[in-house]
């Protein structure tokens, strides 16, 4: 697959099903910084994150006979609305694992929009391979979170749009990776239409598999701690497409404590009066840590998503 190619494809047949949404300047980070800041609102998407564009760039791929067997899917929750909201929006049917202890607040998205939730597994990893396992048993399509070029693509559009909305490339975009579809998506876009557009991959402290496992050159497992990232968590599928992705397209790495994505929550709330959850804190807090290589820069930061629950918000501010 021409990855760049897909993505524009995947533009055009997401139009009429999602949100563009807003790219604004900060002009709190942007005097902080000493760069010109724009922040990709992805909390303002549909179901509250960037993985509808994924999940239904997947859906809109399948033949009917696919869709009406139903798909799979497996999430930790801003993937299972995704494919949630698809599936409603194309009159289809599907599952959705999730592991123990997913957050209330996107599992109540999930089930809002009609899909069937089943819990399995205390990790994601464990949830994503039984959730596999499922689909081939049952000969339904497995809508991967990351693991699938469709998926891949549909995340791309997002680089799409911060190219027409800035009039133009970017020098560095900041983007929290998890298993890394959307990082692998948007560098692979800007890459091609600018290939001295800077990506930065941003993960918390507390759970960095997909840096670990770059560093490594294969997929590796690490001692996953609590975060407030709980959008970003888990390892990486074995022979995941993504790795080879994000060591080809990803320039640089920040790791970011919690202390720091907690601050950088609490900043964006204060400026932009919106909530967000701690994956887009994540980007937020490896920009602030990074500003000053990036003066007189035009800077993108992903604000990936809005879900997050009323305790974890509590413990932020």
């Amino acid at each position: 697959m021409n990855l760049p190619q897909a993505i524009r494809q995947a533009h055009t047949r997401l139009q009429p099903h999602v949100r563009q949404t807003p790219l604004e300047h900060s002009l709190a980070l942007s005097q902080a910084s000493g760069a010109e800041v724009w922040l990709k609102l992805e909390n303002l998407q549909h179901t509250g994150s960037f993985k509808v564009r994924g999940a239904l760039n997947k859906l809109l791929s399948l033949g009917a006979e696919q869709l009406e067997k139903g798909v799979v899917a497996a999430s930790s929750g801003n993937h299972g609305a995704g494919v949630a909201f698809g599936l409603a929006r194309l009159g289809a049917k599907g599952v959705v694992f999730v592991p123990e202890g997913a957050s209330p607040t996107k599992l109540e998205a999930i089930r809002r929009y009609g899909a069937e939730v089943r819990v399995f597994g205390q990790s994601g990893d464990d949830t994503e391979a039984y959730a596999r396992r499922y689909a081939e048993a049952h000969g339904l399509v497995y809508i991967s979170p990351y693991n699938d070029l469709e998926v891949i693509a549909g995340q791309g559009t997002l680089g799409v749009e911060m190219v027409q909305q800035m009039g133009g490339p970017p020098d560095a975009v900041f983007v929290t990776v998890g298993g890394g579809g959307l990082v692998s998506g948007l560098a692979a876009y800007l890459k091609a239409v600018s290939p001295g557009t800077k990506i930065i991959g941003c993960q918390p402290e507390n759970d960095a598999a997909m840096w670990a496992s770059v560093r490594a050159g294969k997929v590796v497992t690490v001692e996953a701690k609590p975060t407030l990232s709980d959008g970003s968590a888990g390892g990486l599928e074995p022979g995941s497409i993504t790795l080879k992705l994000c060591q080809r397209l990803v320039d640089d790495w920040v790791l970011v404590s919690e202390e720091a994505i907690a601050a950088a929550m609490r900043l964006f709330i204060e400026t932009q009066h919106q909530l967000l959850e701690g994956a887009a804190g994540v980007a937020l807090a490896a920009f602030l840590q990074q500003s000053r290589a990036y003066r007189g820069q035009r800077v993108g930061v992903v604000i990936c998503g809005a879900n997050i629950g009323l305790d974890t918000l509590r413990r932020v501010l």
